[in-house]
């Protein structure tokens, strides 16, 4: 028997209103609340509402048999708080049948992982903390890096952090002739399982279902379990990771992409002998084949599968240095509104808006920016960070004139 694993990922950044320079010092709030709330809710309304209702149909009427898995941020879990309960209301009910499982991952989806040890941990807890909060002391077993970032040190770190599973992508430079079909384990730590995202067939879906310049177009599901029916029969699991956004705003509805979902289950499980499995299953009952070295990050972004698409030219990488420069000052801080802005400035999207990559790419970086263009990205950010900066500072000096 092979089974097939849904990991959806679910992240909205809180987005920083334009800050020019002369707003340093004099203003201190950075977020675009009319602009997060709107896009919250235009993403509610196209894709989450309505998958979260496709998604507990097809529970139902499979009587659990089709299961599937999301990691939340805590930054969009806060959000859905704000703009949106009836989605967060939406997801405890998929998580109340048994068989949705939550992942854990960074509170405000940052790169942290690449930077401190001690404040990856630190994040990690915090999400933790915050889906035990939200859905009736829940804990996540399985981890999920942000953006599916994985190296062997990264995979160790997890270990250590209490976690039996990680997924990463299934980079092909990594993998060289080898499937990401198996469970394989981290290198340096047998004790954790590594799951491996199959890009071909996740992107399928996630990318290239509504394009009609596809060869494949249009995706069906007779086409697509053929596909999966043309795999090696002794591979075990078939990982499909992606977006959840997905689903009615990366592809409209009217794409048929809704539809494909629905009847998805049914070809499966009508035409093929795999079954749906969450990944804490997948790494309970699958036989790991070996061990998967990745000695340096890979991500499931862009052609390349590395860090590029964050930390790839001389903005990202200095204003993620600035960045980091002040944890140990941030650290020494109790104040709410610091260490708010400390988390939501951490998000890896500020970085993603920085990327100047214009070619293979480029137009999937523009999609997803608020900006002009990355340099406005870089601007915006660092003045920000300078008044944060000063906010630190000041904090610091009331604290000793008080002592």
């Amino acid at each position: 028997m092979r089974t097939i694993c849904f990991y959806f990922q679910v992240h909205q950044p809180f987005r920083l209103k334009p800050y020019r320079f002369f707003d340093m010092g004099e203003d201190h709030y950075y977020w675009d609340d009319y602009g997060n709330k709107n896009i919250m809710r235009k993403i509610a309304k196209k894709c989450y509402l309505p998958m979260n209702a496709l998604l507990l149909d097809l529970i139902h009427q499979y009587n659990g048999k089709f299961k599937v898995s999301f990691s939340i941020s805590g930054v969009c879990l806060e959000q859905f708080e704000a703009y949106a309960p009836e989605v967060l209301d939406s997801f405890r009910q998929l998580v109340a049948t048994g068989h949705v499982e939550l992942l854990s991952e960074t509170y405000a989806h940052a790169l942290v992982s690449l930077k401190s040890k001690e404040e990856f941990q630190a994040s990690v807890k915090k999400h933790q903390q915050k889906i035990k909060d939200l859905f009736n002391g829940y804990t996540p077993k399985v981890f999920r890096n942000t953006e599916l970032i994985y190296s062997d040190g990264i995979g160790s770190m997890v270990s250590e952090f209490g976690y039996n599973t990680i997924l990463t992508e299934g980079a092909k430079h990594v993998l060289g002739w080898k499937s990401p079909n198996f469970v394989y384990t981290n290198a340096h730590n047998e004790n954790l399982k590594v799951l491996l995202k199959n890009f071909q067939l996740s992107d399928d879906i996630a990318f290239r279902f509504g394009n009609k310049s596809w060869p494949d177009y249009p995706l069906t599901t007779d086409k697509f379990t053929k596909w999966i029916n043309a795999l090696p029969k002794e591979e075990q699991v078939l990982n499909l990771f992606m977006d959840y956004e997905t689903f009615g705003e990366h592809q409209w509805a009217d794409t048929g992409i809704f539809e494909f979902m629905r009847a998805l289950p049914h070809a499966v499980f009508n035409n093929t002998n795999y079954t749906f499995s969450t990944p804490s299953e997948v790494a309970e009952n699958g036989k790991v084949v070996g061990k998967i070295h990745v000695p340096i990050p890979i991500s499931w972004a862009d052609e390349e599968r590395d860090l590029t698409a964050w930390l790839g030219n001389d903005l990202q990488d200095e204003a993620f240095a600035k960045l980091y420069e002040l944890k140990e000052l941030v650290a020494k801080v109790d104040d709410p509104e610091i260490q708010r802005d400390w988390n939501y400035l951490q998000t890896s999207d500020h970085f993603y808006y920085m990327c100047t990559k214009f070619f293979s790419d480029g137009d999937i970086h523009a999609y997803f920016s608020p900006y002009e263009t990355p340099y406005e990205a870089f601007i915006n950010y660092m003045n920000v960070l300078s008044d944060f900066i000063l906010r630190l500072k000041e904090y610091e000096q009331d604290k000793k004139s008080k002592k």
